[in-house]
């Protein structure tokens, strides 16, 4: 039995595509119509209180009886420190005053990780979703345990084989193995060690190299011959992201969908300037302005993603969409706008005609 066959039979799921779960993108409508088009729908929660969450989940539920993913931060709180975030906010003081805005005297963590969340705990507990992942890092080896005596299915991202010999031992069923070309923020532990930037295809065939747990391959895959090819060199399946973003089923805005359908799409680039980790996104002129010469280093993660929303909002309001949040992955110019369950078969096509 392979890999991937036997990876589908324990998810109960019948083709080996994985919606990304996309915070802030992905919703109850997208999820459900990948999983019940046969692949594994996901929702971000890690942007969601308990309470936003568990409306998700629900709604969910109700519009499929198939297995989903629910996907948690485990992000370290963030290193405040009132002088870099005081430089930040005087840098970006100019594009406030642009947009209307006064410049804020402070910043918030607009994000509470997973990790000591006791409340988002208790409601997994209480409604199961087939599947848990964990983004940036791994709770308590106490958590992990609750949810697999739950009969949660549990994953977690890698972006370096360290990473996955952490998720190995810690007890997590399969790896999400992170290439440098995915769209969204990168899964780095430690977003301040040295990141080897490894595409897909080799952190897929590293991992494999080292554990017998399911990889699953993500970043830059767009298509069915993409897909093929990841399954070819091992992965038991692929997880798109960039690719379902334009399906009506995704809360992207119009600003962002007529980015992605343009030239805009051919430039991204891992930039810390949004949100203070690093995250691919369309290059925009809040990346330019942030990472021009002299600059100083953005505040901590979630704390500049505060400013970044700030400023977005009011800018929005002019019509002004250069300083969004427009993630995507390298192979952003492959992206096609059509209905996620169409999508999923036209994925499953595409892998087939290549001989799969």
């Amino acid at each position: 039995m392979s890999s991937s066959t036997s990876f589908l039979e324990r998810l109960g799921i019948e083709h080996p595509i994985i919606q990304a779960p996309m915070a802030g993108v992905s919703t109850p409508r997208l999820a459900a119509a990948v999983s019940n088009a046969g692949g594994l729908g996901s929702l971000g929660i890690g942007a969601s209180t308990a309470d936003q969450a568990r409306q998700m989940i629900e709604e969910t539920q109700r519009l499929t009886p198939r297995p989903f993913n629910v996907n948690l931060f485990c992000h370290a709180p963030a290193q405040r420190d009132a002088k870099v975030e005081a430089a930040w906010l005087d840098y970006l003081s100019p594009l406030f005053q642009e947009a209307g805005l006064e410049t804020p005297d402070a910043l918030d963590e607009i994000y509470r990780s997973f990790i000591g969340d006791a409340a988002t705990l208790e409601m997994l507990l209480e409604l199961r979703p087939a599947v848990v992942s964990f983004h940036f890092g791994l709770p308590s080896a106490d958590v992990i345990a609750s949810l697999r005596e739950a009969g949660i299915y549990t994953m977690a991202t890698a972006t370096c084989p360290d990473e996955a010999r952490q998720i190995e031992r810690a007890g997590i069923d399969a790896i999400v193995a992170q290439g440098m070309e995915a769209g969204g923020h990168r899964g780095n532990f430690e977003p301040e060690a040295n990141d080897e930037h490894l595409s897909t295809l080799v952190l897929v065939r590293l991992l494999l190299r080292q554990t017998g747990l399911p990889i699953v391959a993500a970043g830059g895959i767009m298509d069915g011959h993409a897909i093929k090819a990841a399954l070819d060199l091992g992965a038991a399946a692929v997880q798109l992201g960039t690719a379902f973003v334009l399906c009506p089923e995704s809360s992207a805005n119009d600003a962002y969908r007529e980015s992605l359908k343009s030239e805009r799409a051919k430039r991204t680039r891992l930039t810390k300037v949004l949100s203070g980790r690093p995250a691919r996104g369309m290059v925009n002129r809040l990346i330019s302005f942030g990472e021009a010469k002299g600059s100083p280093p953005p505040a901590d993660y979630p704390v500049a993603y505060d400013a970044a929303k700030r400023l977005n909002a009011a800018a929005s309001k002019l019509g002004d969409h250069e300083f969004a949040a427009q993630w995507a992955g390298q192979g952003a110019p492959l992206a096609r706008e059509l209905p996620a369950a169409d999508l999923v078969a036209l994925l499953r096509e595409e892998s087939r005609s290549s001989g799969g």
